[in-house]
């Protein structure tokens, strides 16, 4: 299959990203004149400000002169921030090109001095003690709207090092983590799979797990098992190294927790993680392994087998979804439920802030990167027309809406703790869903919706709760010494069949399939996030449907508080808390009460 080749006629023309909010190219001049002018700028804010903080807010107006600082900080922070979005982006469609790899690699380098520079600011400022801070707040407006950032800033005061340790670690992430992660990203980028006398990509045979045609789910398996279990070794290396260097980091900052930095990163209480996660876990009888042995009888199975957890159906349609039809499914869907979210999901595709074309060294995938205030956000994903990418679609068009609305609150309280992050997401899937559901009519293929939603739904919930216990478990066990990739292949396997229950039979190889989520190695620990923004979705929705006028009101509200408000804060309104194990039972029993009426209609 040529990944070089056009869009199929049945997709039509499939969006990619015009970056040229940005710059022209990687030989616009103007990029070697920013960072230019950025080390001046950086360095003038270093000669006014490094080790003087204290001295400046103990004058009269310190909190204005602190709110000046930190205005000038924000400003530094977006303007690195565009030439990191650029390059990044530019290096998730093709990091395969020579010249966009040493050029991500360049302003990787360039970006790390300039921060390395920086790095004193947020140290200082957690320096000062919180009764400083309070009276700096009550007598500086300027300063109080910054007071969430500062806050969020503090939470990791007692983890922080000192300014030439945090240099120092900053600097060598050049050639540890991020040198890691990159490998990670460029190998796969590169990987081909031996397919029905094809070499193929990653999405394109992944996208065969979910064809009518079961022969072709087992080739497809065997291909992926065959390739991983040849770059395994390189994948454990790595997986190896990662873990170590996140135990390290762990022992110097004082963290107690292997995910402890993730949980103060999300503003979310380990109790609260904690419980979700047991909750789901208690769940997993009720949820997958009811769901999978239903599976098997309607496929006339035994069990299901590694290649058939993802098949459709033999009611569900899978004819190809041309983009113009997936673009308004959402449109229409997100209209639905407000005008004003439809409107701020039409530039996405109107702006070239979509990448939608499967291409040689393009990212796996999908995600929005939210990029800076002062641009917008960009939209990867890989769209092969089934109908998971159309919900995929309105999962980041979600996040792109959520970006876009935050973008009022600053560089530096825009972004969305992870946990949150996916709400708006989520939400977005549900009403296309909803929509999509509402227009069909025959039980057969009432039938074939709900249980892809309730695949989605168990591998958003329960499949990410598993890969977070894998994560645990790997990383506890890294701490005993280096781990073979058997020993990492049997926290999978045990993990997974206590996820998918009796009724999955997991076959020979599929103790390789963790090398190539990329989660683990980009972010570690995200992926509760997913399970949290799906269990709160369930239970938020649930308000929206009984809910009196002025939902859609409080909803974008939340949006729009970015990072400028907790979890806690933000659900109140709604009269939900994430804190209360009963909030997580109530969302997983949105997951129950579908695969009850799936039962029903079987």
């Amino acid at each position: 299959m040529d990944m070089s080749a056009s869009p199929t006629e049945k997709l039509g023309n499939l969006p990619e990203w015009d970056l040229r909010v940005f710059y022209q190219g990687v030989d616009d001049p103007r990029i070697a004149a920013d960072i230019a002018s950025l080390k001046e700028e950086v360095a003038d804010f270093a000669k006014t400000y490094h080790g003087k903080l204290a001295e400046h807010v103990a004058a009269p107006d310190g909190g204005d002169v602190l709110a000046t600082a930190i205005v000038a900080y924000e400003a530094l922070e977006d303007r690195m921030g565009r030439i990191a979005s650029y390059a990044g982006l530019l290096f998730a469609t093709s990091s395969t090109v020579p010249e966009h790899a040493r050029f991500y690699g360049d302003m990787q380098t360039a970006l790390t001095e300039l921060n390395s520079e920086l790095l004193f600011f947020g140290l200082e400022l957690n320096g000062l003690n919180d009764k400083d801070i309070e009276q700096l707040a009550a007598s500086s407006p300027a300063f109080a709207h910054y007071l969430p950032w500062v806050n969020d800033l503090r939470l990791h005061r007692e983890h922080d090092l000192s300014t030439e340790s945090e240099q120092l670690m900053q600097d060598k992430s050049l050639t540890g983590r991020s040198a890691w992660t990159r490998l990670f990203d460029e190998t796969m980028a590169r990987m081909r799979f031996d397919f029905e006398g094809e070499t193929v990509s990653l999405e394109q045979v992944l996208d065969k797990l979910s064809d009518p045609d079961r022969a072709l789910r087992q080739k497809a398996v065997e291909a992926l098992t065959k390739r991983f279990q040849t770059d395994q070794p390189l994948f454990t290396h790595i997986t190896n190294t990662l873990s170590k260097d996140l135990e390290l980091d762990g022992k110097w900052r004082g963290y107690a927790d292997v995910a402890g930095a993730r949980h103060i990163a999300n503003r979310v209480e380990a109790p609260v993680v904690e419980a979700l996660t047991q909750s789901v876990q208690g769940a997993y009888p009720r949820l997958s392994h009811r769901y999978y042995a239903l599976k098997a009888k309607w496929l006339g199975l035994d069990k299901l087998e590694t290649w058939d957890r993802n098949a459709p159906l033999p009611e569900e349609k899978t004819d190809l979804i041309p983009w113009a039809r997936a673009k308004d499914i959402v449109l229409s869907a997100y209209g639905d439920f407000a005008p004003d979210l439809a409107a701020h999901a039409a530039p996405f595709f109107d702006r070239g802030w979509i990448n939608a074309a499967p291409r040689e060294g393009k990212a796996g995938g999908a995600f929005s990167h939210p990029t800076v205030p002062s641009a917008n956000p960009f939209i990867l994903i890989n769209y092969m027309g089934r109908t998971r990418d159309v919900m995929t679609l309105a999962h980041e068009l979600g996040h792109g809406v959520h970006q876009v609305l935050a973008a009022d609150q600053g560089a530096l309280m825009a972004e969305t703790p992870l946990t949150l992050a996916e709400t708006a997401s989520v939400f977005g899937e549900m009403l296309t869903f909803k929509r999509l559901l509402s227009e069909t009519t025959d039980a057969a293929s009432r039938k074939a919706m709900l249980a892809s939603k309730v695949e989605d739904m168990i591998n958003t919930c329960v499949r990410q709760i598993a890969f977070y216990t894998f994560e645990r478990r790997l990383h506890v066990a890294r701490r005993e010494g280096e781990l073979t990739s058997e020993d990492i292949g049997q926290i999978w396997i045990e993990v997974q069949t206590e996820s998918l229950g009796p009724s999955v039979r997991l076959s020979e190889g599929y103790e390789t399939f963790w090398c190539y989520i990329p989660h683990f190695i980009h972010s570690p620990f995200y992926v509760y996030a997913y399970a949290f923004g799906d269990c709160l979705v369930n239970s938020l929705y649930a308000v929206y449907e009984s809910s009196e006028d002025g939902f859609q009101e409080r909803y974008f509200d939340m949006l729009r508080a970015g990072g400028s408000r907790r979890h806690k804060d933000l659900l109140a309104p709604f009269r939900l808390d994430a804190s209360d194990p009963a909030f997580w039972n109530k969302g997983l029993g949105v997951i129950e009460g579908f695969i009850d009426e799936l039962e029903a209609l079987s």
